[in-house]
């Protein structure tokens, strides 16, 4: 499978994410599937550039939580997700919901990644 077929399968799981958590929790809004697409890029983007700092900022309290800690970061993520895309019509409105959303897309992605293959041996061989 092909680059970008991989990179709008992965826009598309997430969105999906998206879509899923803004159904099942609260506090998660969306005006169109056009705005999930767009949140769906943006926390993309974020995920790779402001996710990585965060992560290693806080490292010492992540190993003290054995983990747990990234739960907050990727709720954090997707707090400010919803901060840049304010006035375009995604918001979340608090911590709590963007922790649980985070959770939400998390799962809904691994399944995505699972279904696209991606990390298997056989796919690292070709």
């Amino acid at each position: 499978m092909g680059f970008l077929v991989k990179l709008i399968l992965k826009i598309a799981f997430t969105a999906l994410g998206l879509w899923v958590a803004a159904r099942f929790v609260g506090g998660i809004h969306y005006d169109s599937l056009q705005t999930l697409a767009i949140a769906a890029i943006v926390l993309g983007v974020v995920n790779a550039i402001v996710r990585p700092i965060i992560t290693i900022l806080t490292l010492p309290i992540t190993i003290i939580t054995l983990g747990l800690f990234l739960l907050v970061v990727n709720g954090l993520m997707l707090l400010l997700v919803g901060f840049f895309l304010k006035g375009y019509g995604f918001t979340v409105d608090g911590l709590v919901p963007a922790i649980l959303g985070a959770i939400v897309i998390g799962v809904i992605s691994w399944i995505g990644h699972m279904l696209i293959g991606e990390g298997s041996k056989s796919e690292r061989r070709r």
